[in-house]
């Protein structure tokens, strides 16, 4: 029988839209007050929400929002580290700017939000950190030089996470789904180019959405350590 998530506390990065959006829609909708954050949204709540205004790749952006979840709320139970851009290009064509934006966004900000909120997660003995990653995480594709190296550092800076927070009583799940369809493939439109999976054959964010909630409504006997997701029928490009 699975944990409701009534009196839980989730925060989810990356929150305003795709997969971040569905998380907190799903977490929300099973119980939990849900802190989201966003480069995109503005501070301010409403029943079981809480929004801040946050550039998770800045140190003192994190550092700001911690200190006011903390003193607002509290320690949030669950960590959903979703935050992350996404991009295809060549070896060739990436710039040493985009290979530095992939690097700060999608690994730096994983690493300041868990640096901010995992000691407190320990410090109480409970709480459970949810990385998602990325196919990519574990395979690799043409024109994902940036992304690659930032979503197998992801997994490796998880994995490292686990190790330290063994017997602590804080859980910890990577979630790696493969093409997911949201608006991050609107400047790609992989349904005008051979090889790519076609969005109406992707995962939908609500896929990756219900694994979350899975892995964190287990009982607390139980450690969901990793959930691979991929479309039914999938093949990956290579």
């Amino acid at each position: 029988m699975s944990e409701g998530l009534t009196g839980r506390i989730a925060l989810v990065t990356g929150a305003s839209r795709g997969i971040g959006g569905a998380v907190s829609d799903e977490l929300r909708a099973a119980g939990a007050h849900v802190v989201r954050l966003a480069r995109s949204l503005s501070d301010g709540s409403s029943e079981r929400q809480t929004d801040f205004r946050c550039d998770v790749s800045d140190a003192g952006q994190v550092d700001r929002v911690v200190a006011k979840v903390l003193k607002e709320l509290r320690a949030p139970d669950i960590v959903v580290n979703n935050a992350g851009i996404f991009f295809i290009k060549s070896l060739e064509e990436t710039t040493v700017q985009d290979f530095a934006q992939a690097i700060a966004v999608n690994l730096m900000g994983p690493f300041l939000v868990a640096r901010a909120l995992l000691p407190h997660l320990v410090k109480r003995g409970s709480g459970h950190l949810v990385t998602i990653g990325s196919i990519a995480d574990h395979v690799g594709f043409t024109g994902s030089t940036a992304y690659g190296a930032t979503k197998f550092g992801v997994r490796g800076m998880h994995e490292s996470i686990v190790a330290e927070l063994a017997k602590t009583g804080v859980r910890t799940t990577l979630i790696s789904p493969g093409p997911v369809d949201t608006d991050i493939w609107d400047p790609i439109d992989p349904d005008s180019k051979a090889g790519f999976t076609k969005r109406k054959d992707m995962l939908r964010a609500e896929d990756v959405a219900e694994a979350v909630v899975f892995a964190v409504t287990r009982p607390a006997r139980t450690a969901i350590t990793e959930i691979r997701l991929l479309p039914t029928g999938y093949s990956a490009r290579g």
